[in-house]
């Protein structure tokens, strides 16, 4: 496989990739990591509602540094603001929201993404949440699933693959991937790839990914602000 770590976009590159899809009015919940960056980079003139699992639904963006009010955190324990008509509730309440089928859109972190659209995201393994958390709720309850994610591993293994080999979070759950190295949408015929880096090629590209990728039409250049 050839080293992608030159070429590769960053976590805050990702994240604001996906960020540039985020739809007006939606109802949004960012998994913890990772995926709560995209909220940073919400593009101006939308409004998006974001929920978070312990109870907070409608708050803004982080704090600066040193502002925080740590009474006001999201399900990572991280700082939050809080935006005109934020609503505050009961865990079981917000879980209520998630089973019922009120969110937009869940954006979760992965270990693993099948082409079937399977993910494998939770461990009880050290360096990482020892639990499934919220996911497996999320991944069955908001109507569309996306993930941001490296394309590979640390130790350059593919994460996009025929199947997991991890304990899934969710079955055939997962509709967009956004990674280090291209955006993917996930169909009947599996990995369709819709942007890729211009710096990979691509056979490069299938290289490093575990299943087959396809073509349907144009396949854009991917791009990211450099200065995030």
């Amino acid at each position: 496989m050839i080293d992608v770590t030159e070429i590769k976009l960053t976590n805050t590159q990702i994240a604001w990739r996906a960020a540039q899809d985020l739809q007006d009015g939606s109802y949004v919940n960012l998994g913890i990591g990772f995926p709560e960056m995209v909220a940073a980079f919400q593009p101006d003139g939308r409004d998006v509602i974001y929920h978070t699992e312990n109870g907070v639904l409608g708050f803004g963006k982080a704090p600066p540094p040193g502002e925080e009010d740590w009474d006001l955190i999201n399900a990572g324990k991280r700082a939050v603001t809080l935006k005109p008509g934020t609503a505050f509730f009961h865990h079981a309440d917000s879980f209520a929201m998630v089973r019922g089928g009120h969110l937009d859109l869940a954006i979760l972190g992965a270990y693993q993404v099948a082409q079937n659209g399977d993910i494998a995201n939770w461990s009880t393994g050290r360096g990482g949440v020892p639990a499934v958390g919220g996911a497996m709720d999320l991944v069955h309850g908001a109507k569309t699933i996306a993930v941001v994610t490296d394309h590979v591993t640390k130790k350059g293994e593919p994460k996009l693959l025929k199947a997991c080999t991890l304990p899934l979070t969710g079955a055939g759950c997962v509709k967009r991937v956004y990674t280090s190295l291209a955006v993917l949408d996930i169909s009947e015929v599996g990995f369709v790839l819709r942007e890729k880096l211009a710096t990979i090629s691509m056979d490069d590209l299938q290289a490093v990914t575990g299943a087959e990728l396809h073509a349907e039409g144009e396949v854009i250049e991917l791009n990211a602000p450099g200065d995030l």
